[in-house]
């Protein structure tokens, strides 16, 4: 993979077939188109998709830094982008990564990881993630993945810029 996507051939099958849940197939379909559109090895191969409560998603991509500590997450990526766009509140979240060509296997739905934990539960503390169990891409409280979030005082619990 040099810059230009890769064959539609070379993607494996969707994840979103792997859940039960409309709202998480869909998220995950999202991230899946997302990702087998915008793949690029060693730069870009996680794509996140976040539902806001008047159904409008909004799309993310992971973007590799040189410099490790400078990359951006995708769930990162399209809370900014609902941020930007929205004024409602976040409801659900998907993501999934292609491997590399030298992993093999299928693409696949993730969980986001700590620092995305945090950074989503402090814009949307009620979200759900959808999250890879027994084979399947199911819908989970992100609080139950994160149960004991840190919590400053530089705001309140509430959310800025989204609509009641």
């Amino acid at each position: 993979m040099n810059g230009h996507p890769p064959a539609a051939a070379a993607f494996a099958p969707n994840p979103a077939g792997t859940c039960p849940d409309e709202t998480a197939a869909r998220l995950a379909a999202t991230a899946y188109d997302a990702i087998r559109h915008r793949y690029v090895e060693g730069r870009r191969q996680i794509a996140a998709a976040v539902l806001a409560a008047d159904g409008r998603v909004f799309v993310g991509l992971h973007l590799e830094a040189m410099v490790g500590c400078y990359s951006l997450c995708a769930e990162r990526s399209a809370l900014a982008q609902a941020a930007l766009y929205c004024d409602y509140p976040l409801v659900a979240m998907a993501a999934v990564r292609y491997p590399k060509p030298s992993e093999g296997g299928p693409a696949r739905i993730v969980a986001p990881c700590g620092g995305c934990r945090e950074l989503v539960l402090d814009h949307a503390p009620d979200i759900q993630v959808v999250v890879p169990r027994d084979g399947q891409g199911v819908l989970f409280p992100l609080t139950e993945l994160l149960p004991d979030k840190y919590v400053g005082t530089k705001w309140t619990n509430h959310p800025a810029n989204y609509a009641e």
